[in-house]
């Protein structure tokens, strides 16, 4: 499959059949997915991979009450888990909200499930003093992720990035006995979708490359007709 029809057409997969995906599958994605870039060639990231029931029921139950919060904002018309605006939404509605089953039930249906971590000991978090969350450390790790979702889509099965259970990471941390200066940084439900999708819904290109400034002229594909 020719390169941009593989990033235009990896989607979120997150129903599988019972096909096995082997390990030398995985093994062949991971080979090239580990040329990825990460902060000073420090490569910090590392993958789990998943295979045992009841460990990726058990990651699915530390997802349900992350699951539940981004049911109940939603519902309240928030944009669930942003770190900017403080939601209205009480913990007792979050408690009183189901969590969406496409947020919990892949990890069970899935083959098998990659858990991805980075070691914060070798990130350069640039913005670490910034008074934002931080995003920077993101950086060396989630191209190896979005790597490894290219290769697997490439390989003919799917995944989906999610961080549902993030939020419970020390228990994820005992669980697969993971150092604690290693981050959980997303959890990838894997096997062979039910249905391959081929045509993804995105904003164009004009609506997020703009020119300059963050309010200047869209990109456009002629760049004369902007003149």
């Amino acid at each position: 499959m020719e390169l941009f029809e593989v990033m235009r057409t990896t989607f979120a997969a997150r129903e599988f059949t019972d096909e096995h995906v082997p390990d030398e599958v995985l093994y062949d994605v991971i080979e090239n997915a580990r040329f990825a870039p990460s902060g000073g060639n420090r490569q910090g990231n590392r993958v789990i991979v998943v295979r045992d029931v009841k460990t990726r029921e058990a990651l699915g139950k530390l997802a349900e009450p992350a699951a539940k919060r981004y049911a109940a904002q939603r519902a309240a018309g928030e944009n669930p888990w942003n770190s900017v605006d403080p939601t209205k939404v009480t913990d007792e509605v979050i408690a009183a909200t189901n969590a969406p089953s496409q947020m919990v039930s892949s990890y069970r249906g899935a083959n098998v499930v990659l858990v991805f971590v980075v070691d914060l000991k070798v990130v350069a978090s640039m913005d670490q003093y910034l008074d934002r969350v931080g995003v920077i450390s993101g950086a060396s790790i989630y191209p190896f992720v979005w790597n490894v979702l290219l290769g697997i889509r490439q390989a003919g099965f799917g995944g989906t990035i999610t961080t549902a259970a993030v939020p419970g990471e020390k228990e994820i941390q005992a669980m697969l006995n993971i150092p604690p200066h290693f981050a959980v940084a997303a959890v990838v439900p894997v096997g062979k979708p039910v249905k391959q999708l081929t045509k993804l819904k995105r904003r164009p290109v004009e609506e997020i490359a703009v020119l300059e400034q963050f309010d200047g002229l869209p990109l456009a594909k002629d760049a004369a007709s902007l003149t």
